[in-house]
């Protein structure tokens, strides 16, 4: 897997590592990743509950987003990135209202969060990348013009036609 390439990139390859090794975590440890996000973990389940087979299910969306947003960076498919600024500020409202509605206990507030400053995080990484590209020289050719400067030479292409 190569290194990202842009501030953005950087910032999908952090949540899709984090994404993916927490999926993982759920999926071998459950126990700990229900303790982590401040749930309780009661000695015996009562007949009908149906938390371990929620969290399996939670936990492989989990390690499956954390692959998609890793090919995302491998492949810098930057509309996914800008794709994943609004629908992660979506997540955070969500996740804030499950606590503030004590649906979910306070730590929760933590993947809320996450969540929040990851989407504030790639939407400056996008922003960032975007005033470097407007700001960068053109690199030079082979021959130490800058790029591009001498193609109106009237050199053939490879069709056979000339420029």
């Amino acid at each position: 897997m190569r290194l990202p390439r842009s501030g953005a990139g950087w910032t999908i390859a952090v949540f899709g590592v984090l994404a993916l090794l927490m999926g993982a975590l759920g999926l071998v440890w459950p126990e700990a990743q229900l303790r982590l996000l401040g749930f309780e973990v009661p000695e015996t389940r009562a007949a009908g509950d149906h938390t371990g087979t929620f969290l399996t299910a939670s936990s492989m969306a989990s390690f499956n987003m954390g692959v998609y947003y890793l090919l995302a960076t491998a492949t810098e498919w930057r509309p996914f990135y800008r794709f994943t600024v609004v629908f992660r500020l979506v997540t955070f409202t969500v996740f804030t209202l499950t606590v503030l509605a004590d649906v979910a206990p306070d730590r929760f507030i933590g993947v809320a969060l996450w969540e929040g400053l990851g989407a504030v995080a790639t939407a400056l990484g996008l922003h960032w990348d975007a005033r470097r590209a407007a700001t960068s020289t053109p690199v030079d050719g082979p021959d130490g013009d800058p790029a591009g400067a001498g193609e109106s030479t009237g050199s053939a292409s490879p069709a056979g036609t000339v420029r």
